[in-house]
């Protein structure tokens, strides 16, 4: 293996190719307090992107550009995860910005984007939403001296998220709890999670479940966010249409 080669390191499913390019966008910017979203899979800075939801340190940085000095930014997650590296980068950009910041995990934060929902200094999550922490993998090829290489740096790569979960355990949780969870994939609902990490529950609300296609390549997602939502039906009402047909007849 080329010692100079850079690997792509992921805390997702899937390695991501890219599409196109869209800057994330600021929404309902006032004089005190902006929403950002973060819907989609974390990818690194590229002119292209595989779907134009994917979320690159670029586009958070020009996004924080926007709301500079102000007291307050909501911030949604909605994400199965991605780049490592580019989801640390996000992570310590949130974190230097100096607005009181309230993430809310609309439906799932899994992998590096547990580590993104983090930042907030207020976090807060739906009940039937979920958060999912493992350790990072990569794709690699090359000798066994190689691979034990890669393996080696993936253990140090790990630090990085690991010591985000553990400035954000409640209190008594053990960092060696959390490390036997990241070795075996492990999805927590609200309730679960609030168990191990300083977050606050709040009322469950209905969510898309953000790239399903990814998510599913996972070995433990839940069910409920592979499901497709049944469709909302209004129930008929025959003596109000008849009613109304009366009415039109007049």
């Amino acid at each position: 293996m080329n010692k100079n080669k850079h690997y792509p390191v992921y805390m997702s499913a899937l390695p991501t190719p890219k599409k196109q390019h869209q800057l994330m966008t600021v929404k309902n910017l006032t004089s005190k307090s902006a929403d950002l979203y973060i819907y989609g899979e974390i990818v690194d800075n590229t002119d292209w992107k595989w779907d134009e939801s994917d979320v690159m340190p670029e586009d958070v940085l020009n996004a924080l550009n926007q709301v500079n000095e102000l007291d307050e930014l909501n911030i949604y997650v909605n994400s199965p995860g991605g780049s490592v590296f580019a989801g640390l980068a996000i992570y310590n950009m949130l974190s230097r910005n100096k607005a009181k910041k309230k993430v809310y995990i609309d439906g799932v934060a899994a992998s590096i984007a547990s580590v993104i929902a983090l930042a907030g200094d207020e976090v807060y999550m739906p009940s039937n939403a979920f958060l999912m922490i493992h350790n990072p993998w990569t794709l690699a090829i090359g000798n066994a001296k190689d691979l034990r290489k890669v393996a080696d740096d993936l253990d140090q790569i790990s630090k990085g998220a690991l010591a985000v979960y553990k400035d954000n355990l409640v209190e008594g949780v053990e960092e060696a709890t959390i490390q036997t969870m990241l070795d075996n994939e492990t999805w927590l609902n609200a309730e679960e999670a609030a168990k191990y990490f300083k977050l606050n529950i709040v009322e469950s609300k209905n969510y898309a479940a953000s790239a399903k296609d990814y998510l599913k390549h996972y070995a433990k997602t839940p069910k409920p966010l592979l499901e497709e939502p049944e469709p909302t039906v209004t129930p008929f009402n025959k003596i109000k249409f008849q009613n109304e047909l009366d009415l039109l007849t007049l």
